[in-house]
């Protein structure tokens, strides 16, 4: 689309909102403030759009929501992985919204387009600015002079009052950032970053571009035999392994087990990782074979179809055997970080094998954003099921059920993981969350920039305080003491 001539002024002033909000906001850490911070540069984008005339279609709204639903993840967990996965997630779905897309090209490069607009967007507000501002000091000057006052009266007043009455200073110190002179230079960085970051949206809002459009050469169509003969040796070679592991998956353990002399978790944890990497292979052949499969006839659309269908049911077998030996593994040695989240790439990878069949039924127009929606999603409900309290709360039933812990592992996970933890029987409860109430201790960060998470975990720290004593020596673990204040 042609670059817009004009700047909106709501453009304008929201941008400059969106600074002042970045700069009050993001100093001290992150939490529900990023979801206000963004929350401006989508009504400037929103309003770029409505001048430009793009009217919002099914798919802008589906990847506007996920893409500020991802910023739910910070505010409400605290465990920083996930949260870092859902922002970098926030970031290409959100240009996506922008740019919009069918094709491959269109949803790949969408993700990415926003950074393009950012030097595009200082210009156009530059622009805009003179274009306004010529000719018109007496209509704008009165206006900065005014906003300028008001905030020296409440900026005065608001000290005086402060002053004046403990509970308003209090109230006031809940409310409004605690401001040095020390991170002032930090403060102009975060507004820069935050008007800059709307004029991109706004920008691509109002002339994305159309990625849809880049050509890729379609791959050169092979013979049938040259074609289906590597795919169909492979599509055996899955049957007969998924033929052995469908008689292990239903009681042939023991006699692996004797066979090999490997133990239970041995077994597990040998052939998981390799299990992930053939159906990472997997989906990449089945996109190779598209490429080069014969298109000529009925009769070769037929032939891809079966063959390339045959080994998705195929690969199928294999994801559910990969989890299968994941479970056995977290039951012997627990769940986490690592495990849960290749468990969670497991499950999404066989997802877009159930997609890939799908689209050779129904056809692929739709894939492309079905992939992309699916693995934004994923991302979501990733972050919103609370990693480590699941870990936590999996720990935790393992040490009910067998009496073995890994306190040492524990120890390292984030406020999240409290209230599972909390069920621990002295001295290992205090001993699991000595760390985390070391971190915790003191009034902490402000509202806006603390999650629910943190909050649940000071509420149950304050009704049952941990014990400063030695706990971990008592537990068993020797060398993580901290003395608690």
């Amino acid at each position: 689309m042609k670059a817009p001539s004009a700047v909106p002024a709501a453009v304008l002033w929201t941008a400059l909102c969106n600074g002042l909000v970045a700069a009050l906001l993001l100093r001290d850490g992150i939490g529900v403030n990023l979801l206000l911070t963004a929350l401006p540069a989508a009504l400037a984008a929103g309003v770029a759009a409505v001048v430009r005339g793009r009217r919002p279609r099914a798919w802008t709204l589906v990847w506007a929501v996920t893409a500020l639903g991802l910023l739910l993840v910070p505010a409400l967990r605290d465990a920083g992985w996930p949260a870092f996965l859902a922002v970098l997630a926030f970031f290409a779905v959100g240009s996506l919204a922008l740019h919009g897309g069918r094709r491959w090209p269109g949803v790949l490069l969408g993700g990415l387009g926003v950074w393009a607009s950012v030097v595009p967007g200082i210009g156009w507000a530059l622009r805009g600015l003179r274009e306004r501002t010529a000719g018109n000091r007496r209509r704008w000057l009165p206006m900065a002079k005014a906003v300028a006052v008001a905030v020296v009266l409440v900026v005065v007043f608001g000290a005086l009052f402060a002053g004046a009455d403990a509970a308003f200073a209090d109230l006031l110190s809940g409310i409004v950032p605690d401001m040095t002179l020390g991170d002032f230079p930090l403060r102009v960085v975060m507004f820069v970053l935050g008007v800059l970051g709307a004029l991109a949206a706004a920008y691509t809002a109002a002339a994305p571009r159309r990625f849809d459009r880049v050509k890729v050469r379609p791959g050169r169509a092979r013979g049938r035999a040259e074609w289906a003969l590597p795919l169909v040796v492979l599509a055996v070679l899955f049957a007969v392994f998924n033929a052995v592991q469908l008689t292990v998956l239903f009681g042939g353990y023991q006699k692996v087990l004797a066979e090999t002399g490997l133990t239970y978790a041995q077994y597990a944890r040998q052939g998981f990782w390799q299990l992930l990497i053939v159906t990472l292979l997997t989906v990449a052949v089945i996109g190779l074979a598209l490429r080069w499969s014969p298109r000529g006839t009925d009769g070769d659309r037929l032939l891809v179809r079966s063959v390339l269908g045959a080994i998705c049911v195929l690969t199928l077998v294999v994801v559910a055997s990969a989890l299968r030996r994941m479970e056995l593994y977290v039951g012997a040695y627990g769940l986490t970080r690592m495990r849960i989240s290749v468990a969670g790439i497991e499950l999404w990878l066989g997802l877009l094998i159930v997609l890939i069949m799908a689209a050779g039924v129904f056809g692929a127009r739709w894939l492309p954003r079905a992939v992309v929606a699916s693995a934004a999603v994923g991302f979501l409900v990733f972050g919103l099921s609370g990693p480590d309290a699941l870990i936590a709360e999996q720990q935790v039933t393992r040490y009910e059920n067998t009496g073995r812990i890994d306190l040492v592992y524990l120890q390292d996970l984030s406020a999240d993981a409290v209230p599972a933890l909390d069920r621990l029987p002295e001295p290992q409860r205090s001993c699991a969350l000595q760390m985390l109430a070391y971190d915790l201790r003191g009034g902490g960060d402000p509202w806006y920039a603390r999650s629910l998470g943190e909050s649940r975990a000071r509420s149950v720290l304050a009704a049952r305080p941990v014990d400063p004593s030695d706990v971990c020596s008592r537990a068993g673990v020797e060398g993580y003491l901290i003395e608690v204040p």
